[in-house]
């Protein structure tokens, strides 16, 4: 059973992140944020695109209840946000079908809207009997290169199979 339990964990953990089913998504990323014009306040900015991703399995510290499962990250952005990522996910199963949770980080390497550098991204995941509720964000100071200063949270969601991005952020 602990093995089943720490597949079931990876496996619902990956179909979350391979489906998307039910993440909110921007009606229009291009757009500029509309919102308070106080002087040296940061404007928010939306980035759009696609990516790829792909999950591993990884090995498991032996001393768990079987009910954890690791995996690695490794995605390829595309559109506003052009380059790559790499990361781990940690993932918890329960004997309640469709619900578990998952935490992941990954640094992302490339450019955004023309800016190059790198920043670090924080997943918190819980699905409750197949409602999910995601939250990506970006770690505070983070960024590097001319992506230093960036904060922001990033949306996911699938679409005949797609995986697409809206990134609302804004940089110091």
């Amino acid at each position: 059973m602990k093995n089943g339990m720490r597949a079931a964990a990876g496996m619902i953990a990956g179909l979350w992140l391979s489906t998307g089913a039910g993440w909110p998504v921007q009606a229009d990323a291009r757009l500029p944020l509309q919102g308070s014009a106080q002087k040296g306040a940061a404007v928010a900015t939306r980035a759009s695109g696609t990516f790829d991703v792909k999950l591993g399995a990884q090995v498991m510290d032996d001393n768990t209840d079987g009910a954890l499962g690791r995996m690695s990250i490794d995605k390829q952005f595309h559109g506003d946000l052009e380059g790559t990522s790499r990361g781990q996910m940690l993932s918890a199963g329960t004997s309640v079908k469709d619900s578990a949770g998952y935490v992941a980080i990954e640094r992302v390497t490339g450019t955004l809207h023309g800016r190059s550098g790198s920043f670090a991204l924080q997943h918190s995941g819980i699905m409750t009997r197949g409602a999910p509720q995601l939250t990506i964000t970006v770690v505070p100071d983070s960024g590097t290169g001319q992506l230093a200063g960036l904060a922001g949270k990033m949306t996911i969601r699938i679409a005949d199979g797609k995986h697409f991005y809206d990134f609302e952020y804004t940089k110091e």
